[in-house]
């Protein structure tokens, strides 16, 4: 509730601002501003609900907890549909849409919590600043993994722009929506494992706790092989999925094999990543969290000038993800070794 109240808060104060960061002006900014606004009061829906999936899931309530997600999306599908295109309220509809649906997750969840009695704040006065700490020592890296994407789309928009332009810039934009997808699915394996590592590793149950981990990563490879064999049968067709011209469209197909490379790197990390903070090793965590970004903004500094313009910028993208699945893999091997 205070994160949510601050979140606000912080949005609206910041909404110009960062949207001229990210390069927004003219009709572009007015339309992003109309549509935060509306965002940041519904802010409370998205850190609550978010917030007490996880917690639902780890106290035996998977399938609840799916059902919660579900009835979110569903319900912000149909509202997006009604809201923009009956009753033509345009960006703001929009905005709405994805705030009730995100609030009927959080009512779901609530109600989750009152019916199995778990809804209760006994934690003393005291305490607070001690527990606030443990969750956020904790909370930082897989924070930072589900916003490892909205950081990566800045750097490479930033870089796109000075090298490739707006086509560029329109051809990761479709890119970026497709294989978010995947990426997703693969955290969703991370997040998934998450319970039953932490719950192994306290009952020092290790023999348990390395097959889940196997498993973990054997599922997630096997989807990262699958959703790329599908995305590179369906590259003709991904640009005309978000209405991109043919040149765009034709830009995507030619581009988007790079990033396939990456994505059973990508596997390895965020398995590695949540294995680590299940497991108390948050610092190992944070270094793989933040290396991807640095490693991007980096590559994309040395690279293009030397290599070849816009094309460097996307193999710099590959290349920051794949030295990260590297240093994912030797941490776990020392990692391993240790226990």
């Amino acid at each position: 509730m205070i994160s949510s109240v601050l979140v606000t808060i912080l949005t609206f104060l910041l909404n110009g601002t960062l949207l001229r960061l990210l390069g927004a002006d003219g009709e572009l900014l007015a339309l992003g501003e109309e549509y935060i606004a509306v965002i940041a009061l519904g802010a409370s829906t998205q850190v609550i609900g978010t917030g007490l999936v996880p917690f639902i899931r780890n106290h035996d309530g998977s399938f609840y907890a799916m059902v919660s997600m579900i009835m979110g999306f569903v319900t912000n599908i149909i509202l997006d549909y009604l809201f923009v295109w009956i009753l033509g309220q345009s960006v703001s509809g929009a905005a709405w849409a994805t705030v009730i649906g995100q609030g009927v997750t959080m009512l779901f969840a609530l109600a989750w919590l009152l019916r199995k009695k778990q809804f209760t704040l006994s934690i003393p006065l005291s305490k607070f600043g001690e527990v606030a700490a443990s969750i956020l020592k904790i909370g930082i890296a897989p924070f930072r993994l589900t916003m490892s994407p909205n950081i990566s789309l800045t750097i490479i928009n930033r870089f796109s722009v000075s090298y490739g332009g707006e086509q560029a810039v329109a051809t990761y934009a479709c890119i970026a929506y497709a294989i978010c997808i995947v990426y997703l699915i693969l955290q969703g394996v991370g997040d998934g494992s998450q319970p039953l590592l932490s719950r192994y590793y306290g009952e020092r149950n290790y023999d348990k706790l390395k097959s889940t981990k196997k498993l973990a990563y054997a599922f997630a490879l096997f989807l990262s092989l699958i959703s790329c064999i599908i995305m590179y049968l369906t590259k003709g067709s991904l640009g005309a999925l978000f209405g991109a011209s043919n040149v765009v469209n034709a830009e995507i197909a030619k581009v988007i094999p790079v990033f396939l490379v990456s994505v059973p790197f990508v596997a390895v990390l965020r398995i590695t990543t949540a294995s680590f903070y299940a497991t108390e090793k948050s610092v190992f965590s944070y270094v793989l969290t933040f290396m991807e970004p640095l490693l991007m903004f980096v590559l994309m500094l040395i690279l293009p000038p030397l290599f070849g313009g816009q094309i460097m910028i996307w193999w710099s993208t590959v290349f920051a993800r794949i030295l990260s699945a590297v240093s994912a893999f030797i941490l776990k091997r020392h990692v391993d070794k240790r226990e």
